[in-house]
């Protein structure tokens, strides 16, 4: 029985039982900083198979590490067939719930890495992150923030959130969650369909509504969603209780409606990962509902594990609920398993009992920390952003004397979570209050309160410590509140030549902004006294406090206020360093000066001349790149020269012809009718200034010149560099930048870079060997130009003539390449693979399949031509198969598959094959493509 039950669901009898079922689908909390008797209970007795972490739980590196390792023992020995997962917020910037400062590094928020300008940033500082959280057991972390701030001045979000350009936050959040997957752990993105344009209404019971439309949230706020959804990188998603009301869509939690879960992230956006709910105790909810229907209603509408954060007493009135809701027959035994299999998958890709058993805890953190703690200096340094100084007040080491007072004025502000001041709290049981909000992201329910967060003034008074002892000169400082502008800092502001006020958030908590303008008005009446008076606005949080407020001349913002930002804050004012950073998304555009176009003189490309010149090119392009583009690092200026009597090229550069560096370059290729650009490259340093433009005028230019030309397209798989344009975002500005030049940027092709990553652990799924077999598909293997005929046949009528050319130049290496052929029972053709031995003559141009390492040996496999067909998948697979056998046999330790398209790579996916680059091949015909002249 119980095997039979195996062969229907693909799950073990154990998930047959409902108790152990419904305990896979259910991740809860609770406070205090060990075991406790009810969450030993629900492990033991109800199963639970998930767990989320707080603050609350967490005292240390080496206490997180042998909780977890607590936790884990007593599943193993409940009988759980998987570990736990163990879920952790460590965002950054103002939100990490686990604080070591001898373990665990600081870093900016998700709003200062975008303010470096660096998505590379966010992938180095999520990966460490992760790394860290990891070494003490968790493996689930809840992130990245996707959401688009969207009104951006009066968000609770805040900072946690990229900014308000939907392409910037796709950028960065891709970036981060490559560092998660590259850390060993799972993530989970948030906070579905959007928390960045709520509107708060009504009574604290009241839920925030979005009250866009599907059509406005596909435009925006759904882009990155979608984005990290198509990069196969998201293992989970976060979908939010905030209400929707709009003509299409009336709900009251985003969690519990299919129209959300179901329709819109599964239909929609296809996304095949574990949907886990909003805290399902939120008072809102349970007023409203009540627990037990809430966790039915959530389960009905899609989601895979339902949040209960702390309440023991809840949690088991959830539980039974979800019970009844199986006996009741609301909740289908499949609708079940459907949950528990997307959980499982996550566990296997996440976790395993030696992991889970053994955390490295503080022996790999204590390593990584020097490392860490460099980086997160850096970033934080290159975070800092000086949006005005009109009056040239920068650095204070040059504009006071050491004799002259400077006046720091901070508000009160609650301590960070994690932060030394709230451990010492703790530690010292002065902070006794428990927070009576129960929702996961509290915020989101306590957002509209005007006044500060009151628990003294210790949160700055390092900060003015600091500031004095770098200054080397009296500081004086005092705090202010909503009471306004007080007789105490009316005399401090006569006695100081400088006051330097502290604002956090002051959208939201507006005495702050009433409190900045009070002390301006003071000062200019003095200034015109002819007293110094010197005005320095910092906004510890939010930029938007005065981005637009030209009357603050003066004003720098360092997107968080952990002790880590202060310092470095501390070294920005003095000059030790000077400020980098930029605002975010919009603001960073509308702050760029916009220049005249210029056109540069474009030279064809001299070989011999310029290959050092465009070496150093790609290597400056590479260092500023998405680390999805990480074959930069091997690409080389050889890449591009075909040398083929059977493939055209003509390359262009932009150049400095009295330092001979190369500012820009573009590669063109041309065969049976079809024009091809294959790269094009700008000098970082020497973006915006219309060179790209330049050459990619030129580049259509030669093109059109050449006979038989009807199609021109960006991309090319030999030289396989660019597939195509750079997939990181959906409509992201470079698509749009060569949509503007004529090619269809509407109906793209998705051509995709995949791999295995470590082929020693990797076994073809079950079942495929006899499925191939039943079909009775063969395979051989060819090599060499003599028998080939039928080969190129089939590529020349079912594939480009880029990939054609391909064929025959793998064809040609005979020592080095072959071709796989797939036939059916007739000896007919099915499909074709090319497979290439790791460093490879044809590799040279085909940088994906390089490895920067020499420990690392990649076998290619390429160009899977399959012909349409009831057997196309089987014939696919069974070529991707032979191909990383051969690879394998070629001691290869990992499989690189390049120029997977559409159709394709669904069942490459099925295999164990992972996303590694996504490109959108597009085109158009000659006549439609060229600059459009000015009107």
């Amino acid at each position: 029985m119980g095997g039979n039950s195996r062969k229907t669901t693909g799950l073990d009898a154990i998930w047959q039982d409902t108790e152990w079922a419904i305990g896979q689908c259910l991740i809860m909390g609770w406070d205090g900083t060990e075991v406790t008797p009810q969450i030993r209970s629900l492990i033991e007795d109800h199963h639970l198979g998930s767990i989320i972490l707080t603050a609350k739980n967490l005292k240390s590196a080496q206490q997180t590490a042998r909780l977890v390792r607590e936790l884990q023992t007593i599943a193993q020995q409940a009988g759980h067939p998987h570990p736990l997962l163990i879920a952790l917020d460590q965002e950054n910037g103002g939100v990490n719930s686990l604080f070591d400062e001898d373990y665990v590094c600081q870093f900016p928020s998700a709003m200062g890495v975008a303010a470096t300008g660096q998505p590379d940033i966010a992938y180095e500082i999520t990966k460490a992150t992760a790394t860290e959280i990891s070494a003490c057991g968790v493996n689930l972390m809840l992130g990245p923030v996707l959401d688009v701030l969207n009104n951006a001045r009066y968000q609770p979000l805040g900072v946690r959130a990229t900014g308000d350009d939907p392409q910037e936050v796709s950028q960065y959040c891709l970036a981060a969650l490559k560092g998660i997957r590259d850390a060993g752990m799972a993530s989970c993105g948030k906070h579905f369909p959007s928390y960045g344009n709520l509107d708060f209404l009504g009574s604290n019971l009241d839920v925030p509504i979005i009250t866009q439309t599907l059509e406005e949230l596909s435009l925006s706020a759904l882009v990155p969603f979608r984005n990290a959804i198509a990069s196969g990188k998201l293992d989970a998603m976060f979908v939010g209780g905030c209400g929707i009301s709009n003509p299409s869509m009336n709900v009251g939690h985003a969690c519990l409606s299919d129209q959300v879960v179901d329709d819109l992230l599964r239909n929609e956006l296809g996304f095949n990962g574990v949907a886990i709910s909003e805290c399902l105790e939120m008072e809102a909810l349970s007023h409203e509902l009540g627990v037990q229907n809430g966790v039915v209603m959530a389960m009905e509408a899609g989601c895979d594990l339902l949040l209960l954060c702390r309440a023991y007493d809840i949690q088991l009135e959830a539980i039974k609920g979800l019970k009844l809701g199986v006996e009741n027959g609301i909740i289908t035994k499949n609708r079940l398993l459907t949950s528990v299999k997307r959980v499982l998958k996550i566990k296997s890709t996440c976790t395993s009992w030696s992991k889970a058993l053994q955390p490295p805890g503080t022996s790999l953190l204590s390593q990584l920390h020097p490392s860490h703690l460099a980086l997160s200096r850096k970033v934080y340094d290159g975070s800092i952003t000086v949006i005005r100084d009109k009056e040239k007040l920068l650095p204070l080491s040059s504009t006071m004397h050491p004799s002259e007072e400077l006046l720091l004025l901070t508000p009160l502000v609650k301590p960070l979570p994690a932060s030394s001041l709230k451990k010492s709290l703790v530690d010292s049981r002065v902070d006794r209050r428990e927070d009576a909000v129960t929702a996961h992201d509290h915020w989101l329910h306590s957002s509209r309160k005007n006044g500060p967060n009151m628990s003294g003034e210790g949160v700055f008074r390092e900060f003015g410590k600091g500031l004095a002892r770098s200054r080397n000169g009296k500081l004086l400082h005092t705090s202010y509140t909503a009471n306004g502008v007080r007789p105490v800092h009316e005399n401090l502001i006569n006695r100081a030549s400088c006051i330097i006020i502290v604002t956090a958030d002051a959208n939201r908590n507006l005495y702050q902004a009433g409190f900045t303008k009070h002390v301006g008005m003071i000062c200019s009446m003095l200034r015109s006294r002819g007293q110094k008076k010197q005005i320095i606005v910092v906004a510890v949080s939010s930029p938007y406090d005065f981005a637009m407020d030209k009357s603050i001349g003066t004003y720098i913002c360092t997107f968080d206020f952990t002790e880590t930002a202060m310092h470095a804050l501390v070294r920005a004012l003095m000059g030790e360093f000077t400020p980098t950073g930029s605002l975010p998304g919009t603001l960073r555009k509308s702050k760029k000066t916009l220049k005249a176009r210029q056109h540069w003189l474009v030279e064809e490309y001299d070989r011999e001349r310029d290959s050092s010149g465009l070496d150093d090119l790609l290597r400056a392009v590479h260092r500023a790149s998405n680390p999805d583009l990480s074959f930069l690092e091997t690409t080389r200026a050889s890449t591009f020269g075909l040398l083929s009597s059977s493939v055209g090229e003509a390359h262009f550069v932009v150049r400095n012809s009295s330092t001979h560096a190369l500012y820009g370059f573009v590669a063109t290729y041309y065969t049976s009718g079809t024009g091809a650009i294959g790269a094009l490259f700008v000098d970082p340093s020497k973006r915006n200034v219309s060179i790209g433009r330049s050459l990619l005028r030129r580049a259509i230019k030669g093109l059109k010149q050449q006979k038989g030309i009807n199609k021109i397209q960006v991309g090319m798989c030999f030289p396989g560099v660019f597939l195509g344009v750079p997939n990181d975002v959906a409509v992201s500005p470079l698509k749009e930048w060569f949509g503007n030049s004529g090619f269809d940027i509407q109906s793209p092709r998705r051509v995709i870079n995949m791999m295995i990553p470590d082929l020693a652990g990797w076994a073809p799924p079950e079942g495929l060997l006899q499925s191939i077999q039943r079909a009775n598909i063969s395979f051989d293997l060819i090599h060499g130009l003599d028998n080939a005929e039928n080969v190129l046949s089939h590529v020349r009528t079912n594939s480009n003539p880029e990939v054609l050319e391909l064929y025959k130049a793998s064809l040609a290496e005979t020592k080095a390449c072959g071709i796989v052929r797939a036939k059916d029972p007739s000896g007919n053709l099915l499909g074709t693979i090319i497979i290439c031995r790791q460093n490879g003559p044809l590799l040279a141009h085909i940088p994906p399949l390089i490895s920067g390492s020499h420990d690392v040996g990649v076998g290619g496999i390429l160009a899977p031509i399959i012909l349409p067909g009831p057997m196309s998948i089987l014939a696919l697979q069974g070529l991707a198969l032979m191909g990383v056998r051969q690879n394998k046999s070629h001691k290869a330790s990992k499989t690189v598959l390049s120029w997977a398209i559409d159709e394709t790579y669904e069942p490459l996916l099925a295999m164990g094959f992972e996303i590694l680059q996504a490109f959108e091949e597009i085109s158009n015909s000659p006549d439609n493509v060229g600059f459009r002249p000015p009107l």
